[in-house]
């Protein structure tokens, strides 16, 4: 599986995983101050998504998290910074499960860790036939008012335009398979207690999708880990609200001892 990235500046690695329905410019913000900080900074579309092509009707998040283990070996990364968002994060606790020796520092940003009920499992098998059927314009206009908050609708029409955009075009089969996928993912509250790296939990005040008790368990169970509440943000803390979130992850990499 080759997938489409970008590899930007130099210095110690960092890899950003993004979420669903996305491409890799969610992480635009992130990069480019990482990069004028003397980091080295990937960002890959997932398979499906973006540039990265597939095939599947399914994408389990152990499929994702092998993908970017394949990266990181074709790009000679022994040990990387591991940063997700939303389902990113998820591939990220799946990864730091499956690959521990390979991260030296975790991200993870506005996600969950426990299972979907029932009925939200069922909704994701659902949306995704829906989905495949009617592409993607109606199911991104639904989600836009969810994903970034009040205040950031009103008062940043540029990061609203982005969200709207990278959703908008996401490939429909990409995003179909991977809400599959999603819905059968294991419960990775438990193995939280393995990580053994530095780690930052990060959530926007307002997120509808993972409120921040979601992120509250994440750093119960991760131990010696960080919490950063972003007020004023939903779901997209790194786009709504970049500057609060940039400089909470470069004190992080800072302390973590992860410093280019």
């Amino acid at each position: 599986m080759t997938l489409a990235y970008d590899d930007l500046g130099a210095g110690r690695p960092v890899l950003l995983v993004h979420g669903h329905p996305f491409d890799r410019s969610m992480w635009r913000p992130q990069a480019e101050h990482l990069t004028r900080s003397g980091y080295r900074v990937i960002t890959p579309d997932l398979r499906g998504y973006g540039a990265s092509p597939s095939q599947d009707t399914r994408t389990g998040l152990d499929v994702f998290a092998r993908d970017l283990v394949n990266l990181a070996d074709h790009l000679g990364l022994e040990r990387f910074v591991l940063g997700g968002l939303s389902m990113g994060g998820q591939i990220a606790m799946q990864l730091v499960r499956d690959h521990p020796a390979r991260v030296r520092a975790l991200l993870l940003a506005d996600t969950f860790a426990g299972l979907d009920t029932p009925q939200a499992r069922q909704a994701r098998y659902d949306t995704a036939d829906r989905i495949t059927e009617e592409g993607m314009e109606r199911y991104a206009e639904e989600l836009l008012p969810k994903m970034i908050s009040k205040q950031t609708r009103a008062s940043r029409p540029d990061v609203e335009a982005h969200v709207r955009r990278m959703m908008r075009n996401a490939p429909k089969e990409g995003a179909a398979a991977a809400l599959r996928g999603r819905a059968e993912r294991p419960d990775y509250t438990k193995s939280l207690a393995d990580v053994g790296v530095p780690t930052l939990v990060v959530v926007g005040g307002e997120d509808e999708f993972t409120p921040v008790g979601d992120a509250e368990l994440i750093h119960r169970m991760t131990k010696g880990s960080t919490l950063v509440v972003i007020e004023g943000a939903g779901h997209l803390p790194n786009l709504e609200r970049e500057t609060e979130f940039n400089e909470a992850l470069s004190t992080f990499l800072t302390s973590s001892g992860a410093t280019p």
